[in-house]
Formats: C-alpha cells, sequence, structure tokens
C-alpha cells in the first residue's frame, strides 16, 4: 500500500504540475556545467538508495523468520522508495527541463515494487 500510493502521488504531481500533455519535456537541453550537476543528482539518489538498502537489510536479525523480517525490508524499502521520490519531485519542481528524467525515475520506482520473492532474494543477497 506504501508503495502504491507514493507512486501514485508522484504520477499526480507529474500529471498536474509537469504540463505532460505538450510533449515539451521531449526536448532536452544541451548538457552543460550547471545542467551536468543536476544529472548527477539522479544518479547519486538511486545510487545512495540503493546502498542504504543494502545496509539496512544486513542490519536484520538473521535468525529471525521471513515473516519477522518483513519490518526490516518495508523500512529498507521505503528509504529507498523516498530518496527515488525525492528526487522526482526535485527535478518537477527545480528543473522541469529534464521531466523526462523525473519520468524515468518514476519508472523505476514502479519497478521497484514489493513481493515476497523480492523480499526473500533482497535478504539472501544483501542480508542474512
Amino acid at each position: 500500500m506504501i508503495h502504491i500510493a507514493l507512486c501514485t502521488g508522484v504520477i499526480l504531481a507529474y500529471v498536474i504540475v509537469g504540463d505532460l500533455q505538450t510533449m515539451e519535456f521531449l526536448n532536452i537541453p544541451k548538457v552543460g556545467t550547471t545542467l551536468f550537476v543536476f544529472l548527477v543528482i539522479p544518479v547519486g539518489a538511486i545510487f545512495l538508495g540503493n546502498l542504504l538498502y543494502k545496509q539496512q537489510l544486513r542490519s536484520v536479525d538473521k535468525n529471525l523468520t521471513l515473516n519477522d523480517k518483513t519490518g526490516g525490508y518495508q523500512t529498507a524499502s521505503v528509504i529507498r522508495w523516498a530518496l527515488i521520490e525525492g528526487t522526482a519531485f526535485f527535478i518537477l519542481f527545480i528543473k522541469r527541463e529534464l521531466l523526462v528524467i523525473g519520468l524515468f525515475l518514476i519508472l523505476y520506482l514502479i519497478f521497484l515494487r514489493p513481493s515476497e520473492s523480492r523480499m526473500k532474494r533482497g535478504f539472501e543477497a544483501f542480508g542474512r
């Protein structure tokens, strides 16, 4: 439910505020020094979100059952989702020329939907 609410909120903001009907957002500006800094922010958010996600999964007690590990997985996921969502909102309100990057962040956020199999894989790969 949290994931659905985050995705829905950022999608609605992009539809309402982003003015996506004009297709003007597909015109990518020339990359200069200033724009390059704004391109680094989404990459950094994804990297930092994944790093914090892995650290949070590693901190969960390995002796707990999978059901008991759900809280740790949820916390790790919310941290990662919040960084991606925050960056998408940052792009929407601060650097509107990069709306297409924000849309890719939204797609990535949707892709990170939680499931039992993802939780199992996460604990096997990064956790305990």
